[in-house]
């Protein structure tokens, strides 16, 4: 009988993964006894403080009163608050992303000149290795994007002469280039994949130098490279609000805890990578768009506000989409009254869906809006409020943009991987110890007994 290696589970391994789950399970009390955190929070869900940065700042509180409470949340690019940033360079009707990148990594706003000489050397670098798309990229593609992409930056390695210096020359080098080829790598890979498993016509763009990013995104992705101002420079925007998000979401740290260990940046950004495609991480908003198509099948009236509430209400008693208890997009860790990306992006999303003629969908994404905080409220007992968070409104904006729902946590590694960089970076230029946090035994001591008495 023939075996596949990959994917057979047989009853000794169920045996086997059962012995496993048991002892690894830890009786909760202990957390409380040995004053443990888990996942790094207090009871609160407030972040244990585990580093210092530069980078950014997350803020949900304000003191009233001496007394701490929740606040709307605002986040701060280097000292900039990030709606002041979008409304600058929009309102100056230009790409912010490639001008963004420059303060993350470098801690200033760019002048004229500076982010004229910074877009020529990010697009010198879209180029990938002779004959990398059809060796690597090609040959056994993926139905998983995010494993792709990890896949192709672990092989860069191989193509790089100074892959394991980790000066911060060369390092700032390799991030360069990363940030320029990850829209290649995603999108050669999604259109590989698309090619050989379903069948689809295969066309390969080469970046366009001059383009922005999110331009280059559209060009490279789309057949006839076709894309509206408006779909370009809200591509652009959602890029900047995902960019970076502290150095304590999973990603973010993941690739301080990896960098610590002075390994190679090829190595720390797969890492990364790995978290970012967590379902936990970075692919809710797939889930917003899924459990809004259910949405608008079972609603039979999007207007009906007692209809989309009952809606609402099965998916928290776990009778609706995929029966896991949760409104998608609505919440967050560090968030209550609000998510400033969230608030800053809806405005620029309502205009796509009228330029698309969708504004009866953007008028039941903003009643969702308006009532799942209530109900949750009502169904369940919280320590904090919750508010929507970016998540809910890019799915939306992605698929609006005709972009494959394969490719949205790629999108996002496209964006983050400047807050990545960034990370990596400041970890490195502080030179500190390896991260290595304490975990604390509770096994009981047992004494060795023979094979023979076994």
């Amino acid at each position: 009988m023939e075996h596949n290696f990959y994917s057979d589970i047989t009853p000794e391994i169920i045996k086997l993964a059962k012995l496993s789950e048991e002892s690894g399970i830890i009786e909760s009390d202990l957390f409380t006894k040995y004053e443990v955190k888990r996942g790094l929070r207090d009871l609160n869900g407030k972040g244990v403080l585990a580093g210092l940065t530069h980078i950014s700042d997350v803020r949900a509180k304000e003191i009233v009163d001496g007394v701490e409470v929740p606040a709307h949340g605002r986040l701060f690019y280097r000292g900039y608050d990030v709606q002041d940033l979008v409304n600058g360079f929009t309102k100056e009707n230009r790409f912010g992303f490639e001008e963004i990148t420059y303060l993350l990594l470098f801690s200033k706003l760019p002048d004229k000149q500076e982010l004229a000489g910074f877009q020529q050397l990010l697009g010198g670098y879209r180029t990938l290795p002779t004959s990398f798309v059809r060796d690597i990229i090609m040959k056994a593609p993926s139905k998983d994007m995010m494993n792709t992409l990890a896949r192709s930056v672990l092989t860069l390695y191989s193509y790089d002469d100074r892959a394991d210096d980790t000066s911060i020359p060369n390092v700032l080098r390799q991030c360069l280039q990363l940030i320029s080829l990850f829209p290649m790598l995603s999108i050669y890979g999604y259109q590989a994949y698309s090619h050989y498993h379903d069948g689809n016509s295969l066309f390969i763009h080469q970046p366009i130098p001059e383009l922005s990013t999110a331009e280059n995104i559209l060009h490279i992705l789309r057949p006839d490279s076709a894309y509206t101002p408006l779909e370009a420079k809200i591509l652009d925007i959602a890029l900047v609000l995902h960019m970076e998000h502290g150095g304590g979401n999973n990603s973010s740290f993941t690739t301080h805890v990896v960098t610590s260990s002075l390994t190679d940046t090829y190595s720390t950004i797969a890492a990364a990578i790995g978290s970012l495609k967590g379902p936990r991480h970075g692919g809710a908003n797939i889930k917003v768009v899924q459990m809004f198509e259910e949405m608008k099948e079972v609603v039979k009236d999007w207007e009906d506000e007692e209809e989309v509430s009952c809606y609402l209400k099965k998916l928290l008693h776990k009778e609706a989409f995929d029966h896991a208890g949760l409104i998608y997009g609505v919440g967050h860790a560090i968030y209550s009254k609000s998510d400033p990306r969230a608030v800053s992006f809806k405005s620029f999303v309502e205009k796509l869906s009228v330029e698309k003629g969708l504004q009866k969908e953007f008028a039941l994404y903003s009643m969702v809006e308006r009532l799942a905080p209530q109900i949750i409220s009502e169904e369940r007992q919280m320590y904090k409020g919750v508010s929507i968070n970016v998540d809910f409104y890019s799915g939306f904006v992605y698929h609006m943009l005709g972009l494959p729902m394969e490719l949205y946590t790629p999108i996002f590694a496209i964006a983050r991987i400047v807050g990545w960089s960034a990370h990596r970076l400041e970890e490195l230029a502080n030179n500190g110890k390896i991260i290595r946090p304490a975990y604390k035994s509770v096994s009981e001591d047992k004494e060795y007994i023979s094979m023979n008495n076994r």
